[in-house]
């Protein structure tokens, strides 16, 4: 009997592939033999493509589509990656993202059975006209995004692994690279500060930044590291400057050199973005800043986590909105200060069990 096959749709961005995975592992579970291939960007791929639980990364790049849409050199890429897709006769294509963009391409696989959120529970609601199926999962806003994950693949009957599975892999080289990081400015005990986000309203002001990690080297003694990701170097050379003479570290990070740095990091300090959720499953003792969008679906999710949220002060929104967010100015330095109290106290009494993550 020919075994099935599956293309999993989550293009980015980095907190929602790490909250797909435990979907994926599930359905792993459930068809061991099966063909899982994965259509994610060209910029997130290094966090799926050593997965253990996938066939075949496939890595497109519709940002780059986007940019370069009346060249005919695009057109003719687009047109051979469209093709392959559909070469790979699927028998099943799984819309995690429900976008326009991302259910279009799960149309365009040709997959005859296309599985996506029943329209209230989308996005861009228009999109479930490409999917056979509507999924509905457990009420929109009462449950976490890994729960309506799983709910999507629960309709294959793929049940996941208790407690959840995530397999963040990294290589010998991102653990080389943070060691000798660290070691070249002696860092032994440190905590990281991660001030960038894809939507600037998602941000708190980099001063209070800086009078954070101040207060948190005279406090705790330990040493702040700023994570910079792509973009993000004028956020963090601002905190830089602003702090006082025990200046942070500036560290740029591929995802997989993340995962490996945030392993050995004391805590780690974030609005809601990819790096908060990675050092989150990881077992890493984390502190959530939550504006704009709601930290009951999208807050970080292990046992090692505080989040500060102001409910009230604005109304929970994800539009991609420029300047910061009413709800991240109302977070003051001495609420995340008390949570970092509260969360060292409960960290040092659980650990982490079962937030698979290993070294390829």
């Amino acid at each position: 009997m020919t075994e099935e096959s599956f293309l999993v749709v989550r293009l980015g961005s980095m907190g929602d592939i790490v909250h797909t995975l435990p979907a994926v592992a599930a359905l792993r579970r459930r068809y061991p033999q099966a063909r899982i291939d994965w259509l994610v960007e060209t910029r997130w791929q290094e966090l799926v493509r050593l997965n253990p639980h996938i066939t075949h990364c496939i890595p497109v790049d519709t940002l780059g589509w986007r940019r370069r849409l009346f060249s005919s050199a695009t057109w003719r890429t687009i047109v051979q990656e469209l093709g392959a897709l559909r070469r790979g006769r699927y028998d099943y294509a799984l819309d995690f993202q429900g976008l326009y963009k991302s259910a279009v391409l799960a149309w365009l696989a040709a997959a005859p059975q296309r599985l996506g959120f029943h329209e209230q529970f989308l996005r861009e609601p228009g999109c479930f006209v490409f999917y056979t199926e509507r999924v509905v999962p457990p009420p929109f806003g009462a449950t976490h995004v890994i729960e309506l994950n799983l709910a999507l693949v629960a309709r294959l009957e793929a049940e996941p692994q208790r407690p959840l599975v995530f397999d963040l892999v990294t290589t010998p080289e991102d653990e080389t690279y943070v060691e000798d990081q660290l070691r070249a400015h002696g860092l032994d005990e440190f905590f990281i500060l991660s001030p960038g986000g894809g939507w600037e309203s998602k941000c708190w002001p980099v001063e209070r930044y800086a009078e954070l990690h101040d207060t948190l080297v005279q406090q705790r003694s330990w040493r702040g590291v700023i994570n910079v990701g792509p973009g993000e170097e004028l956020l963090a050379a601002a905190i830089e400057r602003l702090a006082g003479a025990a200046k942070p570290m500036r560290l740029a990070t591929r995802p997989r050199q993340f995962i490996a740095l945030a392993r050995r990091a004391r805590l780690v300090i974030s609005g809601d973005t990819g790096p908060l959720h990675l050092a989150a499953v990881l077992g890493t003792p984390v502190v959530g800043l939550y504006g704009p969008t709601d930290p009951v679906r999208n807050g970080p999710y292990g046992a090692r986590v505080a989040v500060v949220y102001n409910p009230g002060v604005a109304p929970v929104t994800y539009k991609h909105a420029r300047g910061y967010s009413p709800a991240m100015l109302s977070i003051s330095v001495e609420q995340v200060l008390t949570a970092v109290e509260r969360l060292t106290v409960t960290a040092m009494q659980s650990k982490p069990a079962g937030l698979a993550s290993s070294n390829a």
